[in-house]
């Protein structure tokens, strides 16, 4: 049986260095997060311009 009244993270020894690790690559992964919803943002922009400029190349100019 497993003894539910420890915590899951009693008995691990976890060094300065190992957080500095997962520090540095938690900072990483959200930088490359930031970056793709900048290059997602940018590229709805554009596919919207696109869109724009077919329907108004599709609507009759008035005279």
């Amino acid at each position: 049986m497993t003894d539910s009244s420890l915590p899951p993270s009693a008995g691990t020894n976890v060094s300065a260095k190992t957080l500095a690790a997962k520090a540095a690559r938690a900072e990483k992964e959200a930088a490359a997060l930031r970056a793709n919803l900048r290059r997602r943002k940018q590229q709805a922009r554009t596919r919207q311009e696109e869109q724009n400029n077919q329907i108004q190349s599709a609507l009759p100019e008035k005279n």
